[in-house]
């Protein structure tokens, strides 16, 4: 399939796209000599191929994805670059997501250069607003030219830098031009020293003891060389570099052994401590420990004598354990010394509402009443319990206005639109992902409006392209379109095989929703594929299980297959977790064994269990799972539906009662 060359001279550029796009772009777009091209382009971008790159680039000319191919090549030499060619290729491909990349990446490279004039220059235009070290990068630049570095300017290097996981120069930089001029304090910097040991970010920790104590640098190699090796030799802790490299060191320990770390505390180091050090030291120390579902969790915390010394991560673990133990008060406590905006999360909304329920007394029963109202809806695992606290159950929302013929043009003529849905079409999903959260979330300052969300949603869903889609339309604030947010694309074959099986389908489709965005050619970094994001060796367990004869694992990507093998699995793990939505859930994605351990403990609500699910993305997985699940249950049958009915409680397996598949993968 040709595509008409749509920068050509003198020529609409938005016109010729649009038309390209709109009459030919189908879901299933084969590739024609020049799309190869950018294909070749795309992997030796990869391959930092700078002279196959440039070889290629002049028959990318005219092609839809010309600033791809464009930035591809001059990013890969743009330490070489001089300033005429970035701002040739600026000017070239202005308003589009490439000329703002580049941008991002020249103001990086700008302030690495220290050429603050350049950066000052350029950095008005930059549209994106989302890279930490370009922000670092303004703030230092604004600081030198006004030579009076304010508050403002502390609180936001502060905020970028405690978020940045690498030893990046932009906020280090700043930070330490802040704490020169005194707005940024040593603790603040031995905060990030801390923050960055906790993530297992030795280098950046490094960077921050170089700023706050630039002679105990060698000794910091020592603590991350070996922390117990060094606190052997350590007796002495007056300095405070000293002491906040003995918290340090108790941190590494703490992260493989809490037990250890807690035994040095309490009978070496704890005396030599200041309060505010010890309490840090505690609250890592429970934090691993809950995170380990360990019991000793809650005695860990106790030592802690102020709450608001700890994170808002420690204090989130600390809520986790304190709810696995039933200890209430503790959740309140924990909840209510988080910060400001730990304290708006949905999650920790709901519980502290739980925890002023159970305290009771008329004040605290109407903060709860006010806390469950703030979040309650539809969106969300905790804004259905929300819900549902209030004695409402999950509906379908009313679907918003109809879009007009000119809110639909304003979608289908948006060439950044158009430009990623060719990319996706042609094997470069990344790029066609990234344009596409572009020219919806960045390219106008606060991003679509409600509206036009609504509209970009409705062309991916033309397109087929579920992904963008759901993604899109999660986004209005206002108003929800239920059709765009819980499709349920290939629909008969979804729900024969569930009705066949004895599953219901809402399940099936709040998963395949998280797997997989109903993306038929999906594929996970650890080789999962597919709708239902199956493992190979999986798939061939599951096909020999159900006796689905003569099965290669290339069939994982046909659609009836992966629907087969995939809703098998899942009843099967239902069926070996007493019927569990949450812990089948769980096994789906982190494997069985894993939920097997993790439900040994207290009998506990399921939302409880799923909270303390130790592993990020699997906790993050279940709730969201369980509540498409619910959404999806309100539109097939168009009756109200309750999340609560289908999480339950979760203990310990009845031993009396044999496991069904004792060899599930």
């Amino acid at each position: 399939m040709q595509f008409r060359s749509i920068l050509a001279p003198r020529r609409s550029l938005l016109s010729i796209l649009v038309l390209a796009v709109a009459t030919m772009l189908q879901p299933a777009c084969a590739q024609n000599r020049n799309d190869d091209v950018l294909l070749q382009m795309k992997q030796a971008f990869q391959r930092g191929d700078k002279a196959r790159l440039t070889a290629l680039l002049p028959q990318a000319r005219g092609h839809a994805l010309e600033p791809w191919a464009a930035y591809w090549e001059l990013k890969a030499r743009l330490q070489e670059a001089s300033a005429q060619e970035v701002q040739d290729f600026l000017g070239r491909y202005a308003g589009t997501y490439q000329e703002d990349r580049l941008r991002n990446d020249w103001l990086l490279l700008l302030g690495q250069r220290r050429d603050w004039d350049g950066f000052a220059s350029l950095h008005p235009a930059y549209r994106m607003g989302d890279d930490a070290q370009v922000r670092c990068y303004a703030v230092l630049v604004d600081m030198l030219r006004t030579g009076n570095p304010g508050a403002a300017h502390a609180d936001e290097v502060r905020r970028n830098w405690f978020a940045q996981r690498d030893n990046d120069d932009g906020c280090m930089t700043a930070a330490d031009r802040l704490v020169s001029a005194r707005m940024l304090s040593p603790n603040d910097v031995w905060k990030k020293a801390r923050l960055a040991i906790e993530a297992n970010r030795p280098q950046a920790a490094r960077g921050a003891v170089t700023i706050a104590a630039p002679d105990a640098v060698a000794l910091f190699d020592e603590v991350n060389a070996s922390a117990p090796k060094f606190l052997l030799g350590r007796a002495f802790v007056a300095a405070k570099s000293r002491k906040e490299l003995v918290v340090l060191a108790l941190i590494k320990i703490a992260i493989a052994d809490p037990e250890q770390a807690a035994t040095q505390l309490d009978s070496k180091w704890g005396p030599m401590l200041s309060p505010e050090e010890r309490n840090w030291v505690w609250g890592v120390i429970g934090r691993q420990a809950a995170g380990k579902l360990s019991p000793q969790a809650m005695g860990y915390y106790a030592n802690v004598t102020k709450n608001s010394d700890l994170s808002d991560d420690m204090l989130g673990w600390k809520a986790r354990a304190a709810l696995r133990a039933g200890d209430w008060k503790e959740v309140q406590a924990a909840t209510g010394a988080m910060s400001a905006e730990g304290k708006q999360d949905p999650t920790w909304v709901y519980w502290r509402a739980r925890s002023l329920q159970v305290a009771g007394g008329d004040e605290r029963k109407a903060e709860a009443r006010r806390l469950f109202e703030s979040i309650a809806g539809t969106r969300g695992f905790y804004e259905l319990l929300a819900l549902e606290e209030l004695g409402q159950r999950a509906t379908m929302p009313t679907r918003p206005a109809p879009l007009t013929a000119e809110e639909k043009d304003g979608a289908r003529n948006n060439l950044g639109l158009n430009r990623a849905l060719y990319a996706i079409a042609i094997g470069l999903r990344p790029e066609g992902t990234r344009e596409w959260n572009y020219a919806t979330n960045l390219h106008d300052k606060g991003g679509m409006d409600d509206r036009g969300l609504l509209a970009a949603a409705d062309f991916a869903c033309q397109r087929e392209v579920w992904d963008r889609c759901i993604n899109t339309s999660e986004r209005t604030k206002g108003v929800i379109d239920p059709e765009q947010r819980f499709p349920m694309p290939y629909h008969d074959a979804v729900l024969r095989k569930s009705q066949d099986i004895g599953l219901d389908p809402a399940y099936v489709y709040g998963l395949i929703r998280q797997e997989s965005r109903f993306i038929m050619d999906a594929r996970s970094g650890v080789g999962a594929s597919g709708l239902m994001q199956v493992m190979p060796a999986t798939a061939k367990w599951t096909a020999n299980k159900i006796g689905m004869a003569g099965f290669t694992s290339n069939q994982i990507n046909d659609r009836d297959t992966n629907i087969t093998i995939g809703t098998s699995y899942l009843k099967l793990a239902l069926d070996d977790f007493d019927g569990s939505m949450p812990l089948a859930a769980a096994a789906y994605n982190a494997g069985p064994g894993r939920p097997r351990n993790w439900r040994n403990g207290p009998v506990v609500e399921a939302a409880i269990w799923a909270e303390n699910v130790p592993f990020t993305e699997t906790r993050d997985y279940v709730k969201k799972v369980l509540a498409n699940t619910t959404n999806y249950a309100a539109i097939i049958t168009g009756q109200p539906q309750s999340l609560k009915a289908r999480l339950g409680m979760i203990g310990p397996r009845d031993a009396r009662i044999p496991e069904v598949n004792k060899d599930l993968p």
